[in-house]
């Protein structure tokens, strides 16, 4: 079936822009970025009373999140080539309209249904919207430049995974009816997104949209399984975190108060986006070799913090695989948008964020899997042990692929 007929690419109306016009198009679309991703984790601090006004379990809650990745994946492998096709703003309105209907379902929940229906429809918007938006931020960068694009991009995803959480618990702690005003708030914030997308350029490639199979460009092979293997880890360490750490934060300070396990649940992103502005400029494998160690040690400290009930050092541990991961995420993302072919640019970003995304679905229901035989506390440690072993073992791999490559020169 085919969706939409191109026609030639109008980068005209990207080349007329006055310097001011483009910038401000530039950060608009990152805006939208930030807030797609703030409004998708807005719930995270609200999951442990929705278990508990809704009788559910941690395997359930689980489940919730990652019915999330279930139609994100494919919504990515859909979206991407077609905003490629038909034209960024055409696949990006419906993505926050989808968004804006995800959050109503959160504000009107009166059961565990509801929080599934919402998730769908988040899972489908920021599926939908991720390639097209991290494309056009490429596009749209007024220099041209696709390493600080990519930045941008990895910052304010970041940023996102952050806010949402810190933004839910604080509205849903002081404010009144905790489970309706972080969503109406969330949907305001909305506004100025929909404003930015309405008025970007609709370019597009000469090229007819039709579905197909994941597929990745004839010499990119090594650099996806570079790349990817590492967002893979990267990401299951953030599903388990933003799903399970407000809790495990909750259960070490002996507090239910919401800020403490929002807080918790935002400091690994802010701690991402901080490495990420700290790393830019440098190389993709210099990034790589500080961000395996940074995400195994936050990975051994977390595993520690259970089993001496310390908070502070669960604190500790978020920085560091915060860190670690923005490093790793950050160096495949830069590879993967300088490499990715013009005509095929948010089609190939969407592979490679599949790629990244399923390591927050199978994982986080693993962890969710065994905490109903460990407990918790018990799960989370033997996750982060095993995919702190599994870092180790990818450093030590893209070593010795890298000395090999010097020894062939």
């Amino acid at each position: 079936m085919t969706v939409g007929q191109s026609t030639t690419p109008d980068h005209g109306a990207l080349q007329q822009d006055s310097p001011s016009a483009s910038g401000l198009r530039f950060w608009g679309t990152a805006y939208t970025l930030l807030i797609l991703l703030t409004g998708t984790n807005v719930a995270t601090p609200l999951y442990h009373g929705y278990a508990q006004r809704f009788g559910f379990s941690p395997l359930v809650m689980t489940l919730v999140f990652a019915v999330y990745m279930g139609v994100l994946i494919p919504s990515l492998l859909i979206a991407g080539p077609a905003s490629d096709a038909v034209g960024r703003r055409r696949i990006l309105l419906p993505a926050l309209a989808l968004a804006a209907l995800g959050s109503a379902g959160f504000a009107l929940a009166s059961n565990v249904v509801w929080l599934f229906a919402a998730r769908i429809l988040q899972g489908l918007a920021v599926g939908a919207a991720s390639g097209a938006l991290t494309a056009a931020l490429t596009e749209l960068e007024p220099h041209g430049d696709r390493r600080r694009a990519a930045l941008v991009s990895a910052v304010a995803s970041a940023g996102g995974m952050g806010v949402g959480p810190l933004l839910g618990a604080v509205l849903a702690q002081y404010l009144p009816a905790p489970y309706v005003t972080p969503f109406a708030v969330e949907l305001a914030l909305s506004v100025p997104a929909v404003v930015a997308v309405a008025t970007l350029p609709q370019t597009r490639v000469a090229s007819r949209w039709r579905p197909r199979h994941p597929s990745i460009p004839v010499g990119m092979g090594a650099l996806f399984a570079a790349a990817g293997t590492g967002a893979f880890l990267g990401f299951a360490v953030v599903g388990v975190f933003l799903t399970l750490i407000p809790t495990y934060a909750a259960t070490l300070s002996g507090s239910a108060n919401l800020v403490i396990g929002g807080a918790a649940a935002a400091l690994l992103p802010a701690a991402w986006a901080v490495a990420q502005l700290l790393g830019y400029g440098r190389s993709e494998r210099a990034l790589e070799f500080t961000g395996f160690p940074l995400l195994a040690i936050g990975l051994a400290a977390l595993a520690v913090a259970g089993s001496i009930s310390s908070l502070p050092l669960l604190l500790c541990a978020t920085v560091l695989a915060g860190a670690g991961h923005g490093l790793v995420f950050l160096s495949g993302l830069t590879a993967i948008n300088a490499a990715a072919p013009v005509e095929r640019h948010a089609d190939v970003l969407s592979t490679y964020f599949v790629m990244a995304y399923c390591g927050s679905g199978g994982p986080v229901i693993g962890v969710g899997l065994l905490a109903g035989a460990t407990g918790l506390l018990s799960a989370v440690q033997i996750f982060a042990t095993a995919v702190a072993v599994l870092c180790v073992l990818r450093l030590i791999i893209g070593a010795v692929v890298a000395l090999g490559r010097e020894w062939r020169r």
